[in-house]
């Protein structure tokens, strides 16, 4: 069973907390942590591009000249791909980009993602996060103070407003919580940042459910 620090804000060590092995203590499994972040990225694609084929470009209705005599090449409309201002030949059109991937996978992918992040040292638990108004300089000293990396993930339990707002001008720092946490986030950051009780509510969200007998 895994075990970390437990920090405060001041980054004094005021504990341990061992967590679920279920979750954060798997060996994560590369592909599906690949086809999870694969999926989100194109779930992001707009799909919007699009380009006129010679039917939708304006003109070309009459036949440039005449089939035979003119010593020219044989044309039949100035929409022509080949011709300037004419139609895009296999262009793009909009369309998703999205695709679905299988609920199990991705709790995989993410439990693989956390495990990662505490097997290379790169996980860290605050055993609160709560602030009393909206401060980036107190959410600055905070991460300064744990010596996180450039990229941080700050995760609470619930959406924490204050939390959010206080650190979403700091260059490289995103604020999740628990219930929305992904794989393609988690394993973006440098450090994930979490609360003692987002670990927990982590754990009840994605460890086994016991099956009474």
């Amino acid at each position: 069973m895994p075990k970390v620090k437990v920090f405060d804000t001041a980054g004094k060590s005021v504990g341990e907390l061992a967590l679920n092995e279920a979750v954060f203590g798997i060996e994560p499994h590369v592909p599906s942590m690949h086809l999870v972040v694969r999926s989100y990225l194109a779930n992001q694609r707009q799909g919007t591009q699009s380009t006129k084929t010679r039917a939708e470009v304006r003109g070309g209705g009459k036949k440039p000249w005449r089939q035979k005599g003119s010593g020219r090449a044989r044309h039949g409309s100035r929409r022509s791909p080949i011709w300037t201002g004419g139609g895009v030949a296999l262009g793009p059109k909009p369309r998703s980009y999205s695709f679905a991937v299988n609920k199990k996978v991705r709790r995989l992918a993410v439990k693989s993602a956390l495990s990662s992040k505490v097997r290379d040292d790169e996980f860290k638990v605050i055993n609160a996060l709560e602030l009393s108004e909206i401060k980036t300089k107190v959410i600055a000293e905070i991460l300064a103070t744990l010596e996180t990396g450039k990229k941080t993930l700050i995760v609470t339990r619930a959406a924490d407003q204050t939390v959010y707002r206080s650190a979403r001008n700091i260059p490289g720092v995103k604020v999740s919580h628990a219930d929305s946490l992904n794989t393609y986030e988690v394993l973006d950051c440098d450090t994930l940042l979490i609360t003692q009780d987002a670990v927990a509510r982590v754990e009840e969200l994605l460890a086994p459910k016991e099956v009474a007998a």
